[in-house]
């Protein structure tokens, strides 16, 4: 059986399973804005009827438009996609006044820019 002092001292997740979200991170260019949308809301937990309404389009062109971004970013599911979008989301976002651009810290990790 293992200890909760055991588990601490593990090597990290990402590791230890080999699923690591980074990847899917740089492979945001080969999305069309609309994905790159698309996506930036999909981090925020919504589904695609609420997603559907946001964007003024049909439920069914949603869930294209996921399994779009899910393909092209080498995922497999849209939870995978969607924490892709929490990662990604300086690169994703271009609302200058976003309260995720504000608090960010010098000297940590480095989002991709989509140029």
């Amino acid at each position: 059986m293992t200890t909760r002092s055991d588990v601490a001292d593990t090597v990290c997740p990402y590791r230890r399973t080999g699923q690591n979200p980074e990847p899917g991170v740089w492979r945001l260019r080969a999305l069309t804005g609309r994905e790159r949308e698309v996506l930036l809301l999909l981090g925020t937990g919504l589904g695609n009827r609420e997603l559907s309404r946001e964007l003024g389009i049909a439920e069914r062109t949603v869930k294209a438009h996921i399994a779009n971004i899910v393909a092209k970013l080498g995922q497999q599911t849209r939870t995978q996609a969607a924490i892709i979008s929490a990662l990604a989301h300086n690169a994703l976002c271009t609302d200058p006044s976003c309260s995720r651009h504000l608090g960010k810290v010098v000297g940590q990790w480095r989002e991709p820019t989509l140029a």
